[in-house]
């Protein structure tokens, strides 16, 4: 062979650094290979062919990647390189600050054990539109809580994740339905004996029989197209078009019952009527709640009592010592605003819930309180 000039030798360099090039951003997972790629030095002495050396650069390279994809058992497809990803999932866990802020769980590990409640279901979805693949179940989940908790564009979770915008919304609304299903299967209403067990001191001084305290809420959405849904899901109180939900938690903290969701126009004693703590409650029990739940003719042929704040009745003041145990009341009633403060803290319930995941609402507030559930409690046994 004639020997090979260094215009000629430079040229060759620069060809097999594109072909090379193209090999690695075509794959999905470049990570996986890089290090077989040996670069090459600056004074080599192999000579090349002009006419063959390509041919036989192109053919050995696509050898060594066809092997690399059979041992790592790599699909192609819609997976997209972690290159093209803005964050890796180990980062966005690596310490505690970033896993709250971003999932609303204290630490990686609670991350994993709220996921582990999901397996092995979660590997056998079915998907709303099409089959995802190349991501891991664990990042599907992690951009639902990103979803839920940080409420992010589904643009800015296709960088996070290095997929389309349609991919995204495909993961999300999958994910909702599925966890949904799953986390309803679960019956979080406690018994009478596990109430009385985590029950507060200052509950089990005053309000002994409390099995439950409840609150509605609201949560905004998009205003409708039609006049109709307008003006049902109008709130007096919000003054906006809105979504009304029923909670429950027992005195100890735990959120322990959630309707679904009513226009907002509905008012407290509506969807009280349309829930299922009649059926749920036990004959002895009280349910605390506030002045606007003036129900106790729905649950006095059960013998289930409501503790609410009294009403002036006509008198110019309350007694003081009437307003004194009203103050106690509400002293103790406060501990579900607290949760349902909590709930507010995954962003796509405190701010106005798009037209698409409207019919998903219910779903998704479900999901919220569960995810709360799993937090440290915020009620001090002791006090």
């Amino acid at each position: 062979m004639k020997p090979v000039s260094e215009e000629k030798k430079s040229r060759e360099q620069r060809l097999q650094t594109r072909n090379l090039k193209k090999q690695l951003f075509s794959l999905p997972n470049t990570s996986h290979y890089c290090e077989d790629i040996v670069p090459l030095e600056e004074h080599s002495s192999v000579h090349f062919d002009s006419n063959v050396s390509q041919e036989i650069l192109i053919e050995n390279n696509k050898s060594s990647i066809d092997e690399t994809i059979t041992r790592h058992h790599i699909t192609i497809g819609t997976q997209t390189s972690n290159i093209l990803r803005l964050f890796s999932t180990e980062l966005l866990l690596a310490d505690d600050e970033t896993v709250q802020y971003y999932t609303g769980l204290e630490t990686a590990s609670k991350f994993s054990l709220v996921l582990i409640t999901l397996l092995p279901m979660a590997n056998d979805i079915r998907y709303r539109w099409s089959r995802v693949v190349g991501i891991s179940i664990e990042d599907q989940f992690l951009m639902l809580l990103i979803k839920l908790r940080r409420n992010t564009t589904d643009f800015e979770l296709s960088k996070i994740f290095g997929v389309s915008k349609t991919e995204v919304s495909n993961i999300v609304v999958t994910w909702i339905n599925f966890v949904s299903d799953i986390w309803s299967l679960i019956d979080i209403w406690p018994s009478r004996s596990l109430v009385n067990y985590y029950m507060p001191n200052c509950f089990r001084t005053h309000y002994p029989s409390t099995r439950v305290i409840i609150d509605g809420t609201e949560i905004g959405i998009q205003k409708p197209s039609q006049p109709d849904t307008q003006k049902a899901s109008f709130s007096s109180y919000k003054h906006k078009n809105t979504l009304k939900f029923l909670v429950g938690a027992s005195p100890g903290g735990l959120l322990t019952y959630v309707s679904n969701g009513y226009a907002g126009s509905a008012s407290d004693r509506q969807i009280v009527e349309r829930s299922k703590l009649l059926q749920i409650c036990d004959s002895g029990d009280s349910i605390m709640a506030d002045r606007g739940f003036n129900v106790q003719d729905l649950f006095a042929s059960k013998g289930i009592s409501i503790n609410i704040p009294s009403f002036l009745k006509g008198k110019s003041q309350i007694p003081g010592v009437q307003l004194k145990i009203d103050q106690k009341l509400a002293s103790q009633r406060v501990h579900i605003e607290r949760l349902i403060g909590l709930t507010k803290t995954y962003l796509i319930l405190k701010n106005e819930l798009n037209h698409f995941y409207v019919p998903l609402a219910s779903k998704i507030f479900f999901i919220c309180v569960m995810l709360c559930n799993f937090r440290e409690g915020i009620v001090n046994k002791n006090n």
